[in-house]
C-alpha cells in the first residue's frame, strides 16, 4: 500500500460504490480502508473521484444489470478525464461471461477483480498504475485462506458489521453464490474476538455477524466450536453492545443456537430465516433440505423460549415448477407463521445454476401476479403486528437523521423495527426508551415519554 501511495501523489480522491449484500458492504469497507492507506480521500460523488471502484453482486441479474448501467455512465467522465481510474469487483466479475463482456464491451474500465482477491487490491491497483495493460482478473475460486489485518473505513461508530465466515456450501439449485464466492471458510476464532473487542472499544453499539450461512460457522476449523459458541464467546466481553447476525439457513439453525439467544440480553431478539417456499416439493427442487414442519418446529421452539421474538424471512415467487397450490401453500406459511416482515423476490435465472435449465420456467405475467398477491397477504400481517406495539414503551438504538424525513431521526427496536421521531443529534448513538404512538406497514412512529 504504501507503494501505491508513493506514486499517486496528494489530494487523490475515490469513490467506492456497493451493490448487493451486506457481505458486499463489509467488504466495501475493507477496500475503503486499503484506499485510505494508499493515501486517497473517500469521497461519494463520483464526478469528483480520482478513482472510482464498483463492488458488484450477483444474486439477481436486475443487480448485475444495474451495475453494468451506472458503469456505463461512467465512460463520459473517463473522455472528460482520461487519468480516471475505473474498477469492478465482486461477485458479478467472478463469472467469466460478466467479465468476457466488461473486457470487450467496456475498454475504459482499467481493472477488476473477483471476491477472494480483495486482499489483493493494492497489488492490482499498483500493476494499474505502472503497467501499461488492464488488469482483468476473473479467474478466482474464491477458495484462498482469508486475509486478517485489512485496514477498514467505516462510516460511523454506531453499527457495524463484521464477517464471520466466506462462502457456502449449500448449492441451492437456484443461487449463483456458491460458484462466485466459493466454498465455505470460517474465520478463526480468535481473530473474530479480537475484532468485536476493538470495535466494542471504539464505542460500536451493535455488531452484526456475517455470513451467507452463519449457522455453518466452524464446521471446517474442527475443533473451536460452534456458531452458538462464537456468540456465546462473544457475549462474554465487556461493553454495553448488542448482537445482531445473518443469514441462517433452517437447516442448520439449532436448538443449542436458540437457547443461547434467550439467555443472552446481548443478542437481539431478531430472527432472519429464509424460507424462500412454503411447499415441500418446491424446497426439494430448490435443494433446501428442510420441510414445512421441520420449518414451523423451528419457529415454534423460537417463540416458546423467546415470545417477543420478531421473524423475518425471504421467499422466491415463480421458482420453475411452481403450481398454483404450491404457490398457495407459501401463502399459508406467511398466515401460520405471521412474519414480521418479509423478503420478496421474483425468481432470477443465474446463469450456471441448476435452475436455469430446468424447463417448466414460470411466465413472467404469472411471476408478478402472484408477488403482488403475496406483498398483500404480508403487508395486512405486517401493519397488524407492528399495530402490537402501538401505545407500548420499546428501547431503540438512535441510528442518525432519516432518509426519508431529515427532521426526525430514526432508530430500531430489538426485533430491527425502523423508528421514527423528533429529537436531537445527541441523541444519535444511544438507547433510549420510547412510546410508540403509531404504526405503518413497514415502520413505526414514537415519542419520548415526559
Amino acid at each position: 500500500m504504501r507503494r501505491v501511495r508513493g506514486i499517486i501523489g496528494e489530494g487523490k480522491k475515490a469513490c467506492v460504490q456497493t451493490f448487493g449484500c451486506q457481505q458486499n458492504e463489509a467488504d466495501s469497507e475493507r477496500l475503503g480502508g486499503m484506499l485510505s492507506e494508499m493515501g486517497f480521500e473517500i469521497i461519494y460523488d463520483v464526478k469528483d473521484a480520482d478513482l472510482i471502484l464498483v463492488n458488484t453482486c450477483a444474486v439477481r441479474e436486475h443487480a448485475e444489470l444495474k451495475a453494468l448501467s451506472i458503469t456505463g455512465q461512467f465512460k463520459h467522465l473517463k473522455d472528460a478525464k482520461p487519468s480516471l481510474l475505473i474498477g469492478i469487483c465482486g461477485c458479478m466479475v467472478t463469472q467469466e461471461h460478466r467479465a468476457g463482456t466488461i473486457k470487450h464491451s467496456y475498454p475504459y474500465v482499467d481493472f477488476l477483480f473477483g471476491t477472494s482477491m480483495l486482499y489483493k487490491f493494492p497489488e492490482i491497483l499498483w500493476d494499474t498504475l505502472t503497467k501499461d495493460k488492464r488488469q482483468i482478473l476473473w479467474e478466482d475460486t474464491g477458495e484462498g485462506n482469508i486475509a486478517e489485518g485489512l485496514p477498514v473505513k467505516r462510516e460511523g461508530g454506531v453499527k457495524a458489521w463484521l464477517s464471520i465466515m466466506y462462502g457456502c456450501n449449500n448449492f441451492c439449485t437456484y443461487c449463483v453464490v456458491p460458484y462466485v464466492r466459493g466454498r465455505e471458510r470460517s474465520r478463526r476464532r480468535e481473530d473474530i474476538l479480537a475484532e468485536a473487542r476493538g470495535l466494542i472499544a471504539e464505542g460500536v453499539q451493535e455488531i452484526t455477524l456475517l455470513g451467507q450461512n452463519v449457522n455453518s460457522y466452524g464446521n471446517d476449523l474442527g475443533t473451536e466450536g460452534d456458531f452458538a459458541d462464537l456468540l456465546d464467546d462473544i457475549c462474554r466481553i465487556d461493553g454495553d453492545f448488542r448482537l445482531r447476525f445473518m443469514t441462517s439457513h433452517p437447516k442448520d439453525a439449532s436448538r443449542k443456537l436458540i437457547d443461547v439467544m434467550a439467555a443472552n440480553d446481548k443478542i437481539e431478539k431478531h430472527f432472519h430465516l429464509p424460507l424462500q417456499s412454503g411447499d415441500d416439493r418446491v424446497l426439494k427442487a430448490m435443494n433446501r433440505r428442510y420441510t414445512r414442519e421441520s420449518y414451523l418446529s423451528l419457529v415454534g421452539y423460537m417463540r416458546e423460549k423467546m415470545p417477543e421474538i420478531a421473524i423475518t424471512t425471504d421467499i422466491i415467487v415463480g421458482f420453475p415448477g411452481e403450481t398454483e397450490e404450491e404457490f398457495e401453500n407459501t401463502l399459508d406459511m406467511l398466515r401460520r407463521v405471521r412474519f414480521d416482515n418479509i423478503y420478496s423476490f421474483i425468481y432470477s435465472k443465474r446463469r450456471g445454476t441448476p435452475a436455469e435449465k430446468m424447463s417448466d420456467q414460470i411466465p413472467d405475467w404469472v411471476k408478478k401476479d402472484r408477488f403482488a398477491r403475496l406483498l398483500k397477504v404480508q403487508d395486512e400481517i405486517s401493519i397488524a403486528k407492528n399495530g402490537e406495539l402501538v401505545g407500548k414503551t420499546v428501547p431503540v438504538l438512535v441510528e442518525g437523521r432519516s432518509k426519508t424525513d431529515p427532521a426526525r431521526l430514526t432508530g430500531r427496536t430489538a426485533g430491527n423495527k425502523l423508528v421514527h421521531f423528533t429529537g436531537d443529534d445527541a441523541l444519535i448513538g444511544t438507547r433510549i426508551d420510547l412510546h410508540i404512538t403509531q404504526a405503518e406497514t413497514h415502520s413505526l412512529f414514537g415519542e419520548r415519554e415526559k
